[in-house]
């Protein structure tokens, strides 16, 4: 469970180090240069991707944004009336309806917590909103019905540590995965939710015709000393009405009758079991039938992190990508005349992406992302999501979220095959004499590891950046008397790693750079570093 806060807080603090460079705009002027490295959307800390059609939808840490003309321009909903200052954590699309949760960060009694601030939906594609309240529990809620039982419940009454996940979606019910708030579902849009039980941590599954004693409470309340891992929620999915699978701290649970009778399957109750017990990702490859999991290792030895795939409805699991921490999985289907014929997994780490066009059997890595138009290159391994995009004359786009920007692979084939695309969020400098660098603070040797250097030249110059203590000591040469020619739109192209010109990554502080532009511009900034 701390694993995954202590990510979404990575994302949030992030974007609060980006907050005055980015800039919020709807479209680009034609004659601009930034087309593809450079994107004016909400932040570079991606949390979830989305392609429905010709349009891309992107949950960032500062906000959604949408290109509905394959990334030339974006709609930005940071700051707007409905937004405001919003993070969202994820997006969904459901016959013809645009879903997102949303949340934001605030610090309680020194700590940093994760507020739940509900969910939004458009029937326009985004050209207006309606907004569902994060569902909450009244103080009386202290018991629930399950079948021939009447429960303890721990009313889950404040939105602190009560965020949105994901969503699914049956026919007729819209189903949340949420942290304190745990699984709950809606059949009139979110107006009314009921709270969905789920077995306790020492009951492999439960049913409600048998009689039960036991307390629905993601943490340990008032009543018992329950402290629940399998009510503590991170993902649904609805594979139809009758079938729902649901992960947790404690496993897989497994509905056949729609969320009524449950089945966990963890790391300890089968033969060939899943590879860890806490599970933030499900999805499903439509080709091979199959169920896959993202899979984190919790306290037991013989858990790891990585994939689990079941193709018999989890009865049994193998695993994959030992050691792999995975945030997001994709599927690429390959068609002929609207049949599926193939299907490549790919999957979202904190070390890289990695692929398998058969089925999990070989995985390959994919290689450092460069966007050769400018020379940019994307400085993160950590990935958390992926879209196909399904072009009508059949080649395949993948767009792939990050934390230090948004990628998109052009006429993907097997293999990390097809062209690269780099879209960053950066501001456009006021005049040459001006300059900055983002993340700022930032931290060296984590997921964002660089901050970038924003200058102009205003024409073909040599250009020096060197990085000073607060002493003024010459700490690190970035660059020294290099050819540049940037206008005040051009992508960032240099950029710090923290380290010295020993290669040594520097101490906790505030440092300065300076630009010399040619033997008489020069430019000054500071940045400050926290590990």
């Amino acid at each position: 469970m701390k694993s995954i806060i202590i990510f979404l807080f990575t994302i949030i603090l992030t974007a609060v180090g980006n907050a005055q460079q980015l800039l919020q705009i709807s479209s680009l002027d034609e004659s601009s240069y930034i087309d593809e490295t450079s994107w004016y959307s909400s932040g570079n800390s991606i949390e979830d991707v989305l392609v429905v059609g010709d349009t891309i939808w992107v949950a960032t840490s500062k906000g959604l944004c949408k290109s509905g003309d394959n990334g030339m321009t974006w709609t930005n909903y940071y700051g707007s009336l409905e937004f405001e200052e919003e993070s969202i954590s994820s997006v969904s699309y459901y016959r013809g309806i645009v879903w997102v949760t949303t949340w934001h960060a605030e610090e309680r009694f020194g700590s940093v917590k994760g507020f739940g601030s509900g969910i939004k939906y458009s029937t326009d594609n985004g050209l207006t909103w309606i907004t569902i309240p994060q569902p909450v529990d009244q103080e009386r809620d202290t018991t629930i019905v399950y079948g021939i039982n009447t429960l303890k419940s721990r009313p889950q009454i404040t939105t602190e540590d009560n965020f949105i996940y994901n969503l699914a979606f049956s026919d007729r019910t819209l189903w949340i995965a949420s942290l304190n708030g745990g699984v709950r579902k809606s059949i009139d849009m979110g107006v009314t939710w009921e709270r969905v039980v789920l077995p306790p941590d020492y009951f492999n599954e439960i049913s409600p015709e048998n009689s039960y004693n036991f307390e629905l409470s993601p943490i340990q309340s008032k009543y018992t000393t329950e402290n629940n891992l399998n009510q503590q929620v991170f993902s649904v999915f609805a594979l139809d009405d009758s079938v729902i699978y649901v992960g947790t701290a404690n496993g897989v649970n497994k509905s056949t009758d729609g969320g009524i009778s449950w089945r966990k399957l963890s790391h300890t109750n089968q033969q060939f079991p899943i590879g860890g017990n806490h599970v933030v990702k499900i999805g499903y490859n439509e080709f091979t039938n199959s169920i896959w999991i993202a899979n984190w290792k919790t306290v037991i030895d013989s858990e790891v992190w990585g994939l689990s795939s079941s193709s018999d409805g989890g009865d049994t699991w193998n695993t994959f990508l030992p050691g792999e921490k995975t945030h997001g999985i994709g599927f690429g289907y390959y068609c002929e005349v609207n049949n599926i014929i193939g299907s490549s997994i790919i999957a979202a780490t904190e070390n890289g992406l990695f692929m398998s066009a058969n089925n999990g059997e070989t995985w390959l890595r994919c290689p450092s992302i460069k966007d050769d138009n400018p020379n940019f290159e994307l400085k993160t391994n950590s990935f958390t999501s992926i879209s196909c995009q399904y072009k009508n004359d059949g080649t395949i786009d993948l767009w792939i979220g990050s934390l230090n920007g948004l990628v998109r692979l052009e006429e993907f084939e097997n293999y990390w095959s097809g062209n690269w695309s780099i879209f960053f969020a950066s501001q456009p400098l006021t005049s040459a004499d001006k300059s900055y660098t983002f993340p700022n603070p930032f931290h060296p040797g984590r997921d964002i590891g660089v901050t970038r250097f924003k200058y102009s030249t205003s024409g073909l110059a040599n250009v020096t950046i060197r990085i000073f203590d607060f002493g003024m000591n010459l700490v690190r040469t970035v660059i020294q008397n290099a050819n540049r020619n940037l206008t005040l739109h051009d992508a960032p192209l240099d950029y710090w790693d923290g380290r010295d010109d020993k290669g040594r990554i520097v101490p906790n502080g505030i440092y300065f750079y300076r630009i010399d532009i040619d033997s008489n511009d020069q430019l000054y900034g500071k940045i400050l570093v926290v590990r």
